[in-house]
């Protein structure tokens, strides 16, 4: 059974793997290679995995299965854009999951322990950008309750893209969809 956990800095070698596959498994075929690999060169290595794992502002999970890494999440409070109106709010800067691991609750559960992980950083909303042509994932924040607020700019190499920020009340004791 996959578990969840918190990212150590053991992990970053296999974290920038993962990092680099899922995000090219997901968006390659609809950028060029020149961007593509002008965004993975500069956010993917073990350096900056490492880096991110340290940072206090940030929390990384991982999920594992037989010590191989299959999916992780990446989250931080902080100041929202504006249109996310909340007292303190909790972003999910990354959620991924191999494609191998679809359809098999992987993807639930990093979602789940972010909401709880933001609840318990008594954050009143949680919220998230997505691109608006990756339809796949923003059916599945949707079915978490979260609504589109707003719009801005993911730099993807040179190509300045449109994310929708979708955001979803936390309520104590209760997740997105309750």
């Amino acid at each position: 059974m996959p578990l969840i956990r918190k990212a150590t800095t053991t992990d970053a070698w296999q974290l920038t793997k993962l990092a680099e596959h899922t995000f090219r498994d997901t968006f390659e075929t609809m950028n060029t290679p020149e961007d593509m690999n002008l965004h993975c060169g500069t956010h993917y290595s073990e350096a900056i995995q490492t880096r991110e794992i340290l940072d206090p502002e940030l929390t990384t999970l991982v999920c594992e299965q037989k010590h191989e890494l299959i999916g992780y999440a990446q989250l931080r409070g902080g100041e929202p854009p504006p249109c996310v109106k909340a007292t303190r709010p909790f972003e999910i800067l990354r959620l991924y999951v191999t494609k191998e691991w679809h359809g098999k609750g992987i993807a639930q559960d990093l979602m789940t322990e972010s909401i709880s992980i933001a609840e318990a950083q008594d954050a009143d909303q949680i919220w998230l950008g997505v691109w608006e042509r990756n339809p796949r994932a923003i059916s599945f924040y949707k079915k978490f309750g979260f609504v589109e607020v707003g719009d801005h700019v993911f730099p993807l190499g040179t190509d300045p893209q449109r994310d929708i920020i979708m955001v979803c009340p936390i309520k104590p004791s209760k997740s997105c969809t309750s």
